[in-house]
């Protein structure tokens, strides 16, 4: 897998072998950012339920200021520390090796604010999908005009409305989809 546009572009990032990972395919990456466009530089992003880090990795290619990766699973975080290294990349961003609502809390406690949220998680964990958007349906690590970005499988059929985030958007994208929430009152734009 490779880093498609930015700073980075054409470089490699490695993935676990075997099912425990299934990355953000190039295609579906590019069609994400295709979507966020130019906004992305100098943008807070927030990779959650990050894998190898390959979304969060083209955020900071494409000139986020910060990326925060959270991800609980040790081999995940290894391989996320690798390819950062691989990259070259030093500063600019933070690793939490916590599970996903934990790490919303932290960042919360901490008043963080993030432009984009990219949720991630495993496919046939449905139930990650609703606590994560539900949490974030509440605005603590959110700002008025950001941008919510839950992958999932085109089989699974997310709430079009989490607290007071709504979805403005879904793409369907070959077996997967994107879904985009905005907070209530700027929904329109995605």
């Amino acid at each position: 897998m490779r880093i498609i546009s930015g700073t980075y572009r054409g470089l490699h990032v490695a993935t676990l072998k075997g099912g425990k990972l299934r990355p953000t395919s190039e295609q579906l990456r590019e069609t994400l950012f295709d979507v966020l466009g130019p906004a992305v530089q100098g943008s807070r992003f927030l990779d959650a339920y990050a894998g190898s880090g390959a979304v969060g990795l083209e955020a900071l290619s494409r000139g986020a200021r910060e990326v925060v990766f959270i991800e609980h699973h040790r081999p995940a975080v290894e391989l996320i520390r690798k390819n950062l290294a691989s990259l070259g990349i030093e500063s600019g961003f933070r690793l939490l090796t916590c599970a996903v609502l934990t790490g919303f809390g932290r960042l919360a406690d901490e008043d963080s604010r993030f432009d984009f949220v990219f949720l991630d998680p495993p496919y046939d964990e449905i139930r990650e999908y609703h606590h994560a958007l539900r949490q974030l349906g509440r605005g603590m690590i959110l700002e008025p005009s950001s941008l919510v970005v839950a992958e999932h499988c085109r089989h699974v059929s997310l709430e079009e409305q989490y607290a007071d985030l709504h979805r403005a958007r879904l793409l369907r994208h070959g077996d997967a989809q994107l879904g985009f929430y905005r907070l209530a009152g700027n929904v329109g734009a995605a």
